[in-house]
């Protein structure tokens, strides 16, 4: 594996993951503390940012895991590593994209409080699952250059 291959093996999953998880545990509890018409305002604003590049950077990821993974001529860590991050990307597509969807065309009022909370609690229990994925897919990336 180039140097520049390597840097990016580590970098771009990295970022990611790093990104998803401070989302899921520092930055949604808080979310979910905001009255409904405040916190589907703030949900809309994210989807918007993170719809922007998490796409590329979830996808570029999974491609350099799997080209890393490759280059190394397997080995458990590196390929596992790409497996739990295909796991979690499925799921977001399967589950979380088209609750982003919705989320992005909500028209919020009374009658629909119940569908946005349910819709919500779904969305972040499968954030929750692809962000443990993601940061575990980094550290075994981590684990195998450090032993290796």
């Amino acid at each position: 594996m180039t140097a520049w291959l390597a840097f990016l093996w580590l970098f771009v999953p990295g970022f990611t993951a790093c990104a998803e998880f401070g989302s899921y545990a520092f930055v949604h509890p808080v979310l979910r503390q905001l009255d409904r018409q405040n916190h589907v305002i703030a949900e809309k604003g994210l989807v918007k940012t993170f719809g922007r590049i998490m796409p590329v950077l979830m996808t570029a990821s999974l491609v350099l895991l799997i080209s890393g993974a490759i280059d190394l001529g397997g080995g458990l860590l590196p390929v596992l590593a790409a497996v739990l991050w295909g796991f979690a990307l499925v799921t977001t597509i399967i589950v979380n994209v088209p609750i982003n969807f919705r989320t992005h065309f909500w028209q919020d009022d009374e009658s629909r409080a119940g569908a946005w909370s349910g819709m919500r609690r779904l969305w972040e229990i499968f954030q929750g699952v692809r962000s443990w994925l993601f940061l575990i897919s980094f550290a075994l990336i981590c684990a195998h250059v450090a032993i290796g």
